[in-house]
């Protein structure tokens, strides 16, 4: 019943939310599976419908940010600079040359894997002080955001779970790297759905979102991120590290299981 696949929406929403926001990852790159698997969203439309996903839960994790004045400084700017072109091309790519997710697949767990684990063991075992590297110049991170920007407007994962560990591997603590990604990943989840609305309009097929789940998701998402916002503070950065990497790891581990079936 629809009610039903409702508040099954609703309550994973929150609950990827709420794992997922402390760190800066939206969970659209979580969810992406659930609504492939359990809710058996459409190809190509579960892109989308995790876009859609973005725009009502994201609002939940920034309100809480924006109180803690953690939206200001460059590192927003840089993101949103290179991520907003980014997801444009990435729905076009979507629509028109790219309607298979084993591939994605695949690159997901090849990258997101090693990079959670190194992430662990480096939490775990630190650098010494004079060999830790700098943070990355402002032209890297916008560089970065631009291809991350790419890959969500393809998959509808946002960005942040693939920039969020690059940068905090890269020495950017994650209480700094969260807001940014989070802020990132809403404006391009706005365009890239209006996109995607706009190419529905002249391309046959399941290129709209399901909307109703998507509101249901993100709802839930809403939620769980201003829950999850509001636990960040209270996180030492060792932990959130940890959290990162392991979420990483784990969706790579995840991704190679559907990409191998």
């Amino acid at each position: 019943m629809e009610w039903e696949l409702g508040v099954a929406g609703l309550a994973a929403g929150v609950l990827i939310a709420m794992a997922t926001a402390p760190v800066g990852v939206s969970g659209a790159v979580f969810l992406l599976p659930v609504q492939l698997s359990v809710f058996a969203v459409p190809n190509p439309a579960v892109t989308p419908t995790n876009l859609l996903y973005n725009v009502v839960a994201g609002p939940g994790a920034l309100l809480r940010h924006r109180r803690d004045g953690a939206l200001r400084g460059p590192l927003v700017r840089c993101m949103a600079l290179g991520a907003l072109p980014g997801v444009i091309l990435g729905a076009v790519i979507r629509v028109f040359a790219l309607p298979g997710p084993d591939v994605f697949r695949l690159l997901v767990a090849a990258l997101m894997l090693p990079l959670g684990t190194w992430l662990i063991a480096r939490t775990l075992r630190p650098a010494r002080p004079e060999i830790r590297r700098p943070e990355p110049a402002p032209r890297t991170v916008t560089g970065l955001a631009l291809a991350v920007g790419v890959v969500g407007g393809i998959y509808g994962i946002g960005g942040g779970s693939i920039l969020g560990p690059v940068l905090v591997g890269r020495g950017v603590s994650v209480s700094k790297v969260a807001p940014a990604a989070l802020a990132s990943t809403f404006a391009t989840s706005l365009v890239g759905a209006s996109t995607y609305a706009l190419l529905s309009l002249a391309h046959s097929g399941s290129i709209a979102p399901d909307w109703f789940l998507g509101l249901a998701c993100g709802l839930g998402g809403l939620i769980g991120g201003y829950l999850g916002a509001c636990l960040q503070p209270r996180m030492p950065e060792i932990f959130l590290r940890l959290l990162l990497g392991t979420l990483a790891a784990a969706l790579g581990t995840l991704y190679a299981i559907y990409a191998l079936r």
